[in-house]
């Protein structure tokens, strides 16, 4: 009797240990692993089921028909920094500071009329992202490919990182990468396939675990560098008036391949079931390299062509296959919409200024008409090759401004010379013929309410005159 009531309490603690590691198991698998694939500068018509006829992207094609395409998506800024903070932060730019890459002042000094805004280049340690909420309710989080936020993705919650630094690019997309967080691979390796073969590898060692996976190539921004033998298949394809770099064309095609290899791995691992794949690029393609026609100009710019962006969300079983959705959407959305799936309350000391997506991703309902926003107190100058044409001048992509969508109608405010611009998206994608005079009870309704939300964010609007300024015949 004496040895049995001994035993007994080991029994108990052994049941105990038994019952809390099924209710582990049973509660990770119940998390919806979480890949995001961000693309770099991968413009809005690059995809071939965006229109391209030159781009050959088939991949990335198949999974639009498992999930939702849409029309109206947009990065939370015209280039990779701001953007990718407003992604992991899921607030606008005026909140966390970074407006661009490097210095605000970009572009000669006697073009710039007013004083630049300072920009950040790294994302506070305070700010709370999106790796760091999953991986404290149990998520594996890594990102492989470009950071750019910071030295090290691991300060900002992430367990792995590979590739990632403060590194807007790489050096080569053919090792040697002189990446300091990557090997080199065998000699003319390339960049794309090794860092799809790192995400291989992560899921089958991952697998069992809910894990979030930032899969953030570096592809396909500059140095345009394809692979040789797609070059030369691109050199023989008949090209477009748009779409007419076969270098790039090749890049974008190995990006594609490498998509559909980790969506294949999910297949043979049977996670697509449990899997919530998002595919998207961080701001819009650069306009020297693809153009975005009929949207206007590209990469650095507020139009159109600078922020629309292609978006494709696939989750087998959970999101109902279905053509396109035209909603608005903006890339601080996703915070909220993780938040959501993965049933974690609402931050109590972070504002998100995005909001879930979740009603028409599982179609319970619509989400309710918003303002969406875009400030940049900055200067960012012309690249070269710019086209006049397409751009407000041959100096700059961009001047301090602020822009907003709201339904159909584009506001544009510069505030070097208090500019207005009013489009209606719906009947002018190309932000060609400016309404702001001819409907100027619908301006200043608007420009009204992106006044009130730039006095919400504390958003820094630029006045000091630069005392080297030129003004400009």
């Amino acid at each position: 009797m004496m040895n049995s009531l001994k035993i007994f309490p080991k029994r108990i603690e052994i049941l105990t240990v038994l019952f809390l590691l099924i209710s582990y198991a049973f509660y990770s698998q119940q998390k919806p692993n979480i890949i995001y694939i961000n693309i770099d500068d991968l413009g809005y018509t690059d995809l071939s089921c965006y229109g391209s006829t030159f781009y050959e992207t088939p991949n990335i094609d198949k999974l639009a028909t498992k999930g939702i395409k849409f029309t109206n998506a947009y990065a939370s800024a015209s280039n990779c920094a701001p953007s990718r903070a407003s992604l992991f932060s899921g607030m606008y730019s005026p909140r966390h500071g970074i407006y661009t890459v490097n210095s605000s002042e970009r572009g000669k000094s006697e073009h710039r009329k007013l004083i630049p805004t300072p920009n950040k280049t790294i994302l506070h340690d305070s700010i709370i992202t999106i790796a760091e909420t999953l991986k404290k309710i149990g998520y594996t989080t890594a990102s492989i490919g470009k950071w750019h936020l910071g030295e090290d993705p691991k300060s900002q919650g992430f367990d792995i990182n590979i590739a990632g630094t403060h590194a807007g690019h790489p050096t080569s997309y053919f090792s040697p990468y002189n990446n300091k967080e990557l090997k080199n691979g065998p000699k003319g390796e390339y960049l794309t396939d090794r860092l799809t073969n790192e995400a291989i590898s992560f899921l089958n060692t991952y697998k069992n675990t809910p894990f979030f996976l930032y899969m953030t190539y570096y592809t396909v921004h500059t140095p345009i560098q394809g692979k040789k033998e797609l070059i030369e298949k691109y050199q023989h394809k008949k090209v477009t008036e748009n779409h007419n770099n076969p270098n790039y064309a090749a890049m974008v095609e190995a990006m594609d391949f490498n998509v559909g290899k980790i969506i294949n791995t999910l297949e043979k691992l049977n996670l697509t079931k449990n899997t919530l794949i998002i595919f998207t690029s961080d701001n819009g393609g650069l306009h020297t390299v693809s153009k975005q026609t009929p949207l206007k100009h590209g990469k650095g710019s507020y139009y159109e062509g600078g922020t629309r962006v292609p978006l494709i969300i696939s989750w087998k079983n959970k999101i109902k296959p279905r053509l396109t959705t035209e909603t608005p959407v903006n890339n601080i959305d996703f915070y909220p919409t993780f938040l959501d799936i993965t049933n974690i309350p609402p931050h109590k000391k972070q504002v998100l200024d995005g909001i879930s997506l979740a009603p028409i991703l599982f179609e319970t309902g619509k989400i309710k008409k918003r303002p969406l926003f875009w400030h940049f107190p900055i200067y960012l100058q012309a690249e070269k090759g710019f086209n006049t044409n397409t751009g407000r001048d041959p100096y700059f992509r961009t001047r301090p401004g602020t822009t907003m969508r709201y339904g159909k109608w584009k506001l544009h405010h510069y505030f070097e010379h208090n500019e207005i611009e009013l489009y209606n998206l719906e009947k002018d994608i190309s932000e060609e013929n400016n309404l702001a005079k001819s409907k100027p009870t619908l301006t200043a309704k608007l420009l009204k309410k992106m006044n009130s939300w730039r006095k919400k964010t504390n958003a820094p609007v630029p006045s000091q005159l630069n005392p080297s300024y030129k003004k400009q015949d």
